[in-house]
């Protein structure tokens, strides 16, 4: 190209040469881009649940944190499944999960919950390429086949007996009762505690609104000594200042949670951490994109905790020891 500029008049020569730098100039970072890009690792995050559900939002912040400052493009998607519960609903939302991962194409799939490992990863992602790593599977992933060969993950347990121990220190008798959401997670929960365990609910209370919730929780009262009070998340109305107002006026007797947005109405808590369940995942990740497969990674259970105790359900129940290294809720 440069012999055409040769004879041309020296001016015109420099301008054309000035004006071939300038290209090459504009042309090399798009090229650097362009590979860039092509380095970049995807990874995309599928929720069982909805964004807003303070759980799984934690989770995946953890995740984005772990991720941070890596050529990572991390996409998260919410299949929404307590507020769409029905089973067209998640067969669906499932379907539209599969749609992104063909679309997207990424390097590892994460997740988190049951649903996203019942009806994605059991159904259409088993042994394939596309590596997996699962976290907040309830008590065990050998209930949907797990691990495969293309999964590791950490299963997510509670700390139910110690919870259960802490409340007996104040209950007048032995009845205990479980009040939760209505959904197939919590009823699994309820079947690992009789299995796992040997505890035995004297009466269980599942609720599909917030009204029903207020309801259980003053029955609780009567009939039972003792109340584990687990997830709310599905819950369309759920009222946290209202529920808060109505343990610290109306309990009569010790309750207990292992959530910690749940402490402002429960007597006890031995909560997990969702932030190691994302941290976990995000480090899993990581080293599956440096060439670890994922059946080299073992499967791994949740063990970070924290005891809280609130103090003004305390008072309403005469209750003045609190127990030791315990944090006082708000």
């Amino acid at each position: 190209m440069l012999r055409c500029f040769e004879h041309a008049r020296p001016w015109l020569r420099d301008v054309a040469l000035a004006c071939l730098l300038a290209c090459a100039m504009i042309v090399a970072p798009l090229t650097q881009a362009a590979r860039a890009q092509e380095t970049q690792k995807k990874i995309l995050h599928v929720d069982s649940y909805h964004a807003g559900n303070e759980w799984n939002d934690r989770i995946v912040a953890a995740l984005q944190e772990t991720l941070s400052g890596k050529a990572i493009e991390l996409r998260v998607f919410h299949m929404d499944t307590k507020r769409r519960s029905s089973e067209n609903d998640i067969q669906a939302s499932a379907l539209d999960a599969l749609r992104i991962i063909d679309e997207f194409r990424p390097d590892v799939v994460t997740i988190n919950d049951d649903p996203a490992a019942k009806y994605l990863v059991m159904p259409y992602l088993r042994d394939t390429a596309i590596p997996v790593v699962f976290c907040g599977l309830n008590w065990d992933a050998a209930t949907y086949g797990l691990p495969y060969r293309n999964t590791t993950g950490m299963v997510e347990v509670s700390s139910i007996p110690q919870i259960v121990r802490l409340m007996r220190q104040h209950a007048r008798g032995s009845r205990l009762g479980f009040l939760a959401e209505d959904t197939p997670v919590k009823r699994k929960e309820l079947a690992y505690h009789e299995r796992l365990f040997g505890i035995t609910y004297d009466r269980t209370y599942f609720v599909p609104s917030y009204a029903a919730w207020k309801a259980a929780f003053l029955r609780a009262q009567k009939e039972v000594d003792m109340l584990m009070i687990l997830g709310v998340g599905a819950l369309p109305d759920w009222n946290l200042a209202d529920a808060s107002r109505l343990a610290e006026e109306s309990s009569e007797i010790p309750s207990g949670t292992d959530f910690e947005w749940l402490t402002a109405v429960s007597l006890i808590g031995v909560v997990k951490s969702p932030q190691e369940q994302g941290r976990w995942a995000g480090h899993a990740a990581l080293r599956i994109l440096e060439g670890v497969k994922p059946s080299d990674i073992p499967l791994s259970y949740n063990r970070e905790g924290e005891l809280f105790f609130n103090p003004k359900i305390a008072h309403k129940l005469g209750i003045r020891d609190i127990p030791p290294l315990a944090r006082a809720v708000p």
